[in-house]
């Protein structure tokens, strides 16, 4: 393998670009994460939307922060165990029972939307639809490398995490659609809710078309295991995630890098729902505003794909994310404005910043980190990220003025950025115990 520096990966191949036609499984893994993600995009938006942007509902800050905690915290609890589970469980399987429990459970929840029921037993069903998304989504990133030879890994992660990403934007665009097709009211979140259930249906039976075992994990799921038991499993997934991360310097430093950029994501998550509702134009420009700030970062997250493979190709993956974070810290700045114009190219930028990052990360999770403990540091990544998400929304839901226009907020996030490039510099120069042969930081 050529490494041209600290940090560096060796070139992507042209051919990578064809490799979706060349390989039917991949090109088949990423059906299922398309189509998973595109249901995720409509349900949290139908569910948003109902909640949030209802104008039969009065949305405090402490409001809107109990509602994303409800749609996160899944992912939070769920993960670690998730990890576990993928490391033992033919990941195939996973795919096809967690759509379809996802797709019921979706269909629960639009009934008791739909019927005017409470939003305490909506947020109940919410959540365990969340937890069975997280199998999903863990399981997704763990069996790339099952599909795709080593040396194509950072292009073709690129490309399908950033399609995922992109697929759940399209889905909470679509839902906005819907929405105003439907209806504003409790019925049309639940007709759109509806659409979902039968989104995360056909990517189960897309998944039912792998071979069983050809996802991983790499020893035989159905073969005797020693003593040790499923619930032991689950309860040391995190622990095993996190000293598998801390073992990888390249991993470790791009984990920083992903929680600074998560905890400034939540502050400005929690800003813009505020400031769309009820700051911009009195007030008018609500879901549609927020709208076009989700679709420009969507945007810059789309363009990350296409820079990610070439900037760790030519600079390595430490100074890609340390450029992506110094970038976001200079982009953050902008958000002091508190223009709506500055703020929809502000999320571009910032959306194309965070990816960048959270692509260099997984790569390095991908090729650092052995097979037999992938799962569980994409699950441990999971839980970090999206407790520090929900920690920075509720943080900033105690601070931010009722409609939402905090400088000192928007300035701590810069903030953040900085001590971030610091922390990335200085876990790259720490050496790690080897946990992949030929893994590169």
């Amino acid at each position: 393998m050529t490494v041209s520096g600290p940090g560096a990966d060796p070139q992507p191949k042209p051919a990578a670009w064809r490799t979706f036609r060349d390989l039917p499984d991949l090109l088949r893994l990423l059906g299922v994460r398309l189509l998973s993600q595109y249901a995720e995009g409509l349900f949290q938006a139908a569910l948003g939307s109902a909640i949030v942007f209802n104008p039969q509902r009065g949305a405090s800050p402490a409001a809107i922060a109990a509602g994303l905690a409800v749609l996160l915290l899944p992912y939070s609890v769920v993960g670690p165990f998730a990890g576990a589970l993928l490391d033992r469980w033919d990941r195939r399987r996973v795919f096809i029972v967690a759509n379809l429990i996802r797709a019921a459970l979706i269909v629960l929840c639009a009934a008791i939307l739909a019927s005017g029921g409470g939003e305490t037993p909506i947020f109940i069903v919410a959540l365990v639809v969340g937890g069975a998304g997280r199998f999903v989504a863990s399981g997704l990133s763990a069996s790339l490398p099952h599909v795709v030879d080593r040396e194509q890994l950072v292009a073709m992660n690129s490309v399908t995490t950033t399609f995922g990403a992109g697929a759940t934007a399209l889905g909470a665009t679509t839902a906005v659609g819907l929405r105003a097709m439907f209806g504003p009211d409790d019925a049309g979140s639940a007709a759109v809710l509806g659409c979902a259930a039968l989104i995360a249906v056909a990517g189960a039976a897309l998944a039912a078309r792998f071979p069983a075992g050809v996802l991983g994990p790499d020893h035989d799921p159905d073969a005797p295991v020693a003593k040790t038991s499923a619930v032991h499993d689950i309860g040391t997934g995190l622990a095993h995630g996190a000293i598998a991360a801390w073992r990888a310097p390249s991993v470790t430093a791009a984990l920083t890098g992903m929680g600074a950029h998560r905890t400034v994501f939540g502050f400005n998550t929690m800003m813009l729902l505020l400031l769309t509702r009820y700051h911009f134009t009195d007030g008018t420009l609500g879901l549609a505003g927020f709208g076009a700030v989700a679709g420009a970062t969507a945007v810059g997250m789309f363009a990350a794909a296409v820079i990610v493979p070439f900037a760790v190709a030519r600079t390595g993956r430490r100074n890609t994310v340390v450029g992506a974070l110094a970038v976001a810290c200079l982009t953050q700045l902008c958000v002091l404005t508190l223009n709506f114009a500055v703020l929809v190219c502000a999320a571009a930028i910032l959306g194309l910043a965070g990816q960048v990052v959270k692509l260099s990360g997984d790569a390095a999770m991908q090729m650092d980190v052995p097979d037999e403990r992938r799962g569980q540091v994409f699950a441990f990544q999971d839980a970090l990220f999206n407790v520090t998400f929900v920690a920075a929304v509720a943080f900033a839901a105690a601070v931010v003025p009722y409609d939402g226009a905090s400088r000192p907020l928007a300035l701590f996030g810069a903030a953040i950025y900085a001590v971030a490039v610091v922390l990335v510099l200085a876990l790259y120069r720490r050496k790690g115990t080897p946990v992949a042969p030929d893994a590169s930081n």
